[in-house]
């Protein structure tokens, strides 16, 4: 079973929580953490935005990468939340048992 790493970002880091919380507490993730105070630039409806974020770096299983997407965009505020999943080449082996044992309970 791979290993991935989850990459999203929320409006705040009060948001950040509530998605990580939930991610963990249903054992879709080992472990999110949190990066506050991010500056992020895009274009947004033909508009070029600037907007603080909280970046969410999610770990876990290919098994379950699509109730990961489904559980963010249910619970976002965002109508298209950043998501992005970069399977893990490799990893300290140890580590990612314990990612495994996480989401298999």
């Amino acid at each position: 079973m791979g290993c991935f790493l989850v990459i999203s970002t929320a409006s705040t880091k009060k948001e950040a929580q509530r998605i990580a919380k939930a991610l963990v507490e249903e054992r879709l993730a080992a472990c999110v953490n949190i990066i506050p105070g991010v500056t992020s630039l895009f274009y947004w409806k033909k508009k070029l935005c600037q907007e603080r974020e909280a970046i969410l770096l999610i770990k876990t299983v290919g098994t379950r990468l699509n109730k990961i997407i489904n559980k963010i965009k249910k619970i976002h505020s965002y109508s298209v939340p950043e998501i992005i999943c970069l399977r893990v080449e490799k990893g300290e082996k140890d580590y990612l048992s314990w990612i495994r044992k996480m989401v298999d309970k």
